[in-house]
């Protein structure tokens, strides 16, 4: 028969027990968080180091490609993408890159190459009078444009400055015409019941408003902008290409041809590309980019987006780019 003491003991056994199992658990929980937090600090560390390896990767990889080893190579000038000002592809950088590459004592010949829809009249007509320049002050030094993708438009633009133009049989090339385009919303705003109200000073201060009726002679003012562009940018490519050109109606349109094309209509020099014009054209096989590139961190955080961008555009399918199918 049990005594009061004695269930008081069994009690307070029991209570001890559930106590120790508590501390037990907590002590236990305690531990699995510090490993947990110990495991992320590592991992941590590890990305930061992998952070900082790969950043002296590149600006060691770009220091090593601006070391010239060879006496006499073919120099290098890259233009992609749009150009405009502000844009990778702007007059002052392409510029800076060309005058780089004339200076040089080695460079026996310049290649200006070319993958872009064209931009601004402006800064392709910089290019193209700078180009001139160059090669006034270093007659021994030909440049060749070679156009890889797309060299349409303000593209071609600069490229008609070269002593020779080279593109693949395939590369889209021409576009030698001016555009500007907008919206007309004045009948959406009446559907909507949108009031414009617009205050100016000046007859035409607001021309081509796309949220105003359209004024004939402000249309006809505009075209003959556009005309007058036009007839400068023929101009350049005539004092560019000379004689070269065939006589055809079309060539100043705006259409675009491929390269074979291109080439008939005397647009182009020839078919090839940039390692060929190096190999077969210039004589000189080796090629050094003197291209101004960015600092080595914009290029570290700029790889890292385009990566990010590329590996989703493919795991959705999203890739846009022409191919052959």
């Amino acid at each position: 028969m049990e005594t009061p003491s004695s269930n008081r003991a069994t009690q307070d056994i029991r209570s001890d027990s559930k106590e120790w199992k508590l501390i037990e658990k907590t002590v236990s929980t305690l531990g699995v968080e510090q490993r947990r937090s110990r495991r992320w600090g590592i991992f941590f560390k590890l990305l930061t180091f992998a952070y900082l390896f790969l950043l002296l990767g590149v600006m060691a990889s770009s220091f090593s490609s601006n070391v010239i080893t060879a006496e006499q190579y073919t120099a290098l000038v890259d233009v992609r993408g749009v150009i405009a000002d502000q844009q990778d592809a702007n007059a002052d950088v392409i510029v800076s890159g060309l005058r780089a590459a004339f200076e040089a004592e080695g460079s026996k010949a310049v290649v200006l190459r070319i993958n872009s829809p064209g931009g601004s009249p402006v800064q392709s007509g910089y290019v193209f009078d700078e180009v001139k320049r160059l090669r006034g002050l270093y007659p021994d030094k030909k440049l060749y444009a070679v156009i890889t993708d797309l060299g349409a438009s303000g593209a071609y633009y600069m490229a008609a400055a070269a002593d020779e133009i080279y593109a693949d049989k395939s590369s889209l090339v021409g576009s030698i015409g001016v555009t500007a385009a907008g919206f007309g919303f004045v009948d959406a705003m009446k559907e909507l019941g949108v009031e414009r109200r617009n205050y100016t000073s000046g007859d035409h201060k607001s021309f081509l408003d796309p949220f105003s009726e359209e004024d004939p002679e402000e249309v006809r003012f505009w075209s003959g902008v556009l005309q007058s562009t036009h007839q400068q940018f023929i101009s350049k490519v005539k004092e560019g290409r000379g004689d070269r050109l065939v006589q055809d109606e079309k060539l100043f349109s705006g259409l675009i041809w491929n390269g074979e094309q291109a080439l008939e209509l005397g647009l182009i020099d020839g078919l090839g590309s940039t390692g060929y014009v190096a190999r077969e054209v210039v004589g000189v096989e080796e090629i050094v980019d003197f291209t101004v590139q960015p600092d080595a961190f914009t290029q570290f955080t700029e790889s890292l987006g385009v990566a990010a961008g590329n590996a989703i555009a493919t795991a959705f399918g999203a890739s846009n780019a022409l191919q052959l199918r």
